[in-house]
């Protein structure tokens, strides 16, 4: 088949390349013509598409990287891919609105249209559907199918790829349900059919809700921890051994990274505008997660009063920018909420991490020396790259605060 992914970013260029692997005939729609530039050149910028991928699809014609919306021309399955962000602390839909109008004037009777953006309950329906409708002058379920098939996508890790993590699929109806399923059906392993869109979307959205809502409980727990001189870690190691009815989350910096930040919002937005009800969990999660960092940094400045020193001049060591370890992703990143606060309060900040290069607008330096650490007053771990020597570290540093659990104990070593 002709598949169209629009939007090839860490969500879409993996399905499209996938898409290409298998056999379709995939064009990636992507506005930005630089990353167009990059692509058709051989070189990826998603760190789950290795450049070798990306030339082998390239080399074979099957894929085809394209700023040109008549590209998109007789395609047979189309997949939305953009962003869905917040701005004002709203969901902010216009990259959907665009996509939406973008294909509506190239969708042919037959064609199907599948929304991968994450989003609240009733995008598809209310948002999409409309402007495909108005776009063609076909009628959706009738003249050509729509679908919702939101993206698991996991940057990053080495075990659950787009192949093998289980694809929830929904449809307008039984007929473009049964086309959606028959196209991801050729690509990942497993598809599971939702009853209709709107319990797919808010599938999705509850997922990440369901984690930002008990890492909010635990960064709650060791602050407490704190407090009353208890081991929290220990405690959650005690807790992690029950083999039912419990699953370990573990206190950070915050949340970072595309969903959890911001797809709660999507969630708690949708019930207040649409029943005037406060989703009181969500909104207290949010609260508590956004909060995180700034406990970090007072930490990190009652640490230093300890030891005679203040925040205000300290040189502050801080190991990781990036969300999670092992990518360069920096989207929402609490590594970097934390930093800006310790540079408000006056604190001189070296930032270490091999993953996260000069496009960030931040000094970083790429390798971990051990005269770096001597020469700190202070070290905040705040994403456990693999490249950082916890042992290192843990010789070479007069004082750590370690927000990942990723250091040794030691009297010098401080856990979140």
């Amino acid at each position: 088949m002709h598949i169209c992914v629009l939007g090839q970013g860490y969500v879409g260029l993996p399905l499209a390349v996938r898409a290409a692997e298998v056999g379709h005939t995939v064009t990636g729609y992507e506005p930005d013509r630089a990353r167009c530039e990059a692509l058709a050149a051989g070189s990826s910028y998603v760190e789950d598409i290795g450049d070798d991928r990306l030339q082998a699809v390239l080399g074979s014609d099957t894929y085809y990287a394209t700023s040109d919306p008549q590209d998109l021309k007789g395609f047979d399955v189309a997949v939305i891919t953009v962003p869905t962000p917040l701005t004002d602390r709203a969901p902010d839909l216009s990259c959907v609105r665009d996509a939406g109008r973008v294909l509506a004037g190239w969708i042919e009777p037959g064609a199907t249209v599948v929304l991968e953006s994450t989003t609240h309950p009733g995008t598809t329906r209310d948002v999409l559907i409309p402007l495909l409708e108005e776009g063609s002058g076909l009628v959706a379920g009738r003249d050509f199918h729509v679908g919702f098939s939101p993206e698991r996508i996991d940057p990053g890790n080495p075990t659950w790829k787009l192949e093998n993590t289980p694809k929830v699929v929904a449809g307008l109806t039984e007929a473009c349900l049964a086309r959606v399923k028959a196209f991801y059906d050729s690509v990942v392993d497993v598809t599971v059919p939702a009853s209709g869109l709107e319990e797919a979307e808010l599938a999705k959205v509850f997922e990440n809700t369901f984690r930002h809502v008990n890492i909010a409980l635990v960064n709650e727990l060791a602050k407490l921890g704190h407090l009353l001189n208890i081991d929290v870690g220990d405690a959650l190691d005690c807790a992690a051994t029950k083999p039912f009815g419990f699953m370990r989350f573990t206190p950070g910096p915050g949340v970072g990274g595309h969903c959890l930040p911001i797809d709660p919002v999507y969630l708690s937005h949708h019930v207040r505008r649409r029943l005037g009800e406060t989703f009181r969990f969500v909104e207290l999660a949010q609260e508590v997660n956004e909060r995180q960092p700034f406990y970090v940094v007072d930490r990190l400045q009652a640490a230093l009063n300890k030891r005679s020193k203040c925040l205000t001049g300290a040189r502050i060591l801080a190991l990781g920018l990036a969300y999670k370890p092992g990518t360069s992703d920096v989207r929402e990143s609490p590594a970097r909420h934390v930093i800006d606060a310790l540079t408000a309060r006056g604190a001189h900040c070296t930032i270490v991490d091999p993953h996260v290069g000069a496009d960030t607008g931040l000094p970083v330096i790429s390798r971990l020396e051990t005269a770096q650490l001597a020469a700190a007053d202070a070290v905040v771990v705040l994403t456990d790259h693999p490249e950082f020597d916890p042992q290192l570290v843990h010789a070479h540093a007069s004082y750590v605060l370690d927000t990942r659990r990723a250091i040794p104990p030691g009297d010098h070593i401080e856990h979140l």
